[in-house]
């Protein structure tokens, strides 16, 4: 058994074969990377599985924007674990705040009832609650296996004092809630965080702009944000993911 994890995001079949390639040990399968994320059809979860070994966790985020969820949203969110709990999913990946800025515990309970026995991450909604060290209280208590967070940072090595702490107190409880180091984690700058903050499960995208291979190209239509350019993709690089993994290798 690895002593580490290096959970890799992708929301395509050829990025999710990539990770593995590269050494991945897990993947978060979700849609719409760019925007950070949103719940995969559950066609993209069979054909991802249908070519990967590795475990697969599934982000269920039913819309871009803030974490806090009507009646409606809870309902589909709900409803997603559920399907995805059917399909086979190794884990679930999901976060829900209440107005105030405090995690959703209510909520967050009908989440874990509803995904019976698959372990949940809570993702970067942490990083936007008021208070993360009660956050942090509240999800081991609610049995939560990892927490997704750049230490409530831009990025992961701005955030890397309160990772750290949030690294120590997982320890200090047996790792019951374990932290997931992720956002703007890199090769340049893993050693740093490791060596800070103490973590060893890691979370990276790996991500690279791959050319559409179109080669009629209409120009000046967008089909959604006009900073987004159609011909390019976002698509996991297998070398990169390879530097990841050989570094980590040799550190643990």
């Amino acid at each position: 058994m690895k002593k580490y994890t290096l959970e890799i995001c992708v929301d395509s079949v050829k990025s999710a074969i990539n990770a593995q390639r590269g050494g991945a040990t897990r993947l978060e399968l979700c849609s719409n990377l760019i925007i950070g994320g949103t719940t995969p059809t559950k066609s993209l979860f069979k054909e991802v599985k249908k070519n990967v070994d590795i475990p697969i966790n599934v982000l269920i985020r039913p819309r871009f924007g803030d974490f806090l969820y009507s009646d409606y949203d809870i309902s589909i969110i709900r409803n997603e674990i559920k399907i995805f709990r059917e399909a086979g999913v190794n884990g679930i990946v999901v976060g829900v705040l209440t107005k105030d800025g405090e995690i959703d515990v209510d909520n967050m309970k009908k989440f874990i009832d509803e995904a019976q026995n698959i372990p949940i991450t809570f993702h970067r909604a942490f990083d936007v609650c008021k208070n993360p060290i009660k956050a942090f209280h509240q999800l081991q208590e609610l049995k939560i296996q990892n927490i997704l967070t750049s230490g409530q940072a831009q990025n992961c090595l701005k955030g890397k004092k309160l990772l750290k702490e949030l690294v120590d107190l997982s320890n200090k409880n047996n790792e019951k809630t374990r932290i997931l180091v992720g956002a703007g984690l890199n090769i340049e700058n893993i050693e740093e965080i490791a060596d800070f903050t103490g973590a060893v499960n890691f979370h990276f995208s790996a991500k690279k702009i791959k050319q559409s291979k179109m080669e009629y190209r209409k120009q000046n239509v967008n089909m959604g944000l006009k900073e987004f350019d159609e011909f390019e993709i976002l698509e996991t690089d297998d070398k990169l993911v390879r530097k990841m993994t050989d570094y980590l290798q040799k550190r643990f």
